[in-house]
């Protein structure tokens, strides 16, 4: 199987889908991130005041969203903007130190406002929500999904009340029909979990120009026709009117299934869809 296509069509589907959101030319990506992003607990922050060198510090955020800042004791930062933190500093300061303070805030490092990424994912793990962020761009800046990525991915959400919701998306609809009200924005604490698609194998012998093992997703398990295809077509001694398949069920007893394939390839019979470890024979015409 050719393993470069899946990742390069979801690398593809993705940077489309972001265009819309990509910062323009000349914008600096961290001011606007900055301007929009909302401080939590475990943030870091720079602040200058400018000409006030003793007043200028790094502080980190409180599990209880508060900062220690000189002169001014313990301040309440939780869920304000770099900039309403500026404002908020620079009224404090000026009702009691400085005439007309400038001041300057700045995030340092994302702590307060995370999602985790696990599964069949390029690059699993915590990652910083900057601003707005939604499902495509978090699953770009993961690295895309893996070969083996199965038809959903499954956002795990808590609730107010501290209970958990599963949002499943469907693969197919976010990134190839391309269905705006799927990629959603995320919010902190989200869990996405894109489950692994299990490799199987399914086997076909006898008149086949390429016979041996099919490994296929387990989502997308062929035909009987489309496997013979897969192995090459027939040959031409092939008895396409006595194919067998071989089945076992799940306490190892196998069944043998015959199939005229004729009758498919003329309309007059059903394809069969095959299962996980099958064994697809096709004998040798007598003829």
């Amino acid at each position: 199987m050719r393993k470069s296509t899946p990742l390069l069509l979801s690398a593809i589907l993705i940077w489309v889908a972001l265009g819309p959101c990509l910062p323009s030319a000349g914008q600096d990506p961290q001011e606007k991130t900055d301007l929009e992003y909302r401080i939590g607990a475990k943030d870091l922050l720079e602040i200058k005041v400018l000409g006030e060198d003793k007043l200028s510090t790094t502080v980190r955020v409180s599990e209880d969203g508060k900062i220690s800042f000189p002169y001014l004791g313990e301040i309440q930062v939780d869920g304000l903007t770099a900039a309403q933190l500026e404002k908020k500093l620079s009224r404090l300061l000026e009702e009691k130190y400085i005439i007309n303070p400038q001041v300057k805030v700045s995030i340092k490092e994302f702590r307060s406002k995370r999602v985790s990424i696990l599964g069949a994912i390029g690059k699993q793990g915590s990652y910083e929500l900057l601003g707005r962020t939604t499902l495509l761009e978090i699953l770009a800046e993961a690295g895309g999904l893996a070969r083996d990525a199965g038809k959903e991915i499954i956002i795990i959400r808590q609730q107010a009340d501290g209970s958990n919701i599963s949002l499943k998306i469907p693969v197919e609809d976010l990134m190839q029909k391309g269905e705006a009200k799927l990629n959603m924005v995320l919010e902190p604490d989200d869990i996405i979990n894109i489950p692994a698609d299990q490799i199987v194998q399914i086997y076909v012998y006898g008149q086949v120009k390429s016979p041996g093992a099919i490994q296929v997703l387990k989502s997308n398990i062929p035909t009987l026709v489309r496997a013979i295809a897969q192995a090459g077509g027939f040959t031409e001694r092939a008895a396409k009117g006595s194919v067998v398949i071989r089945r076992k069920d799940a306490l190892g007893n196998e069944k043998e299934i015959k199939v005229n394939v004729k009758n498919i390839q003329k309309n007059k019979a059903k394809d069969v869809q095959l299962q996980a470890d099958d064994v697809v024979f096709v004998p040798e015409t007598i003829f």
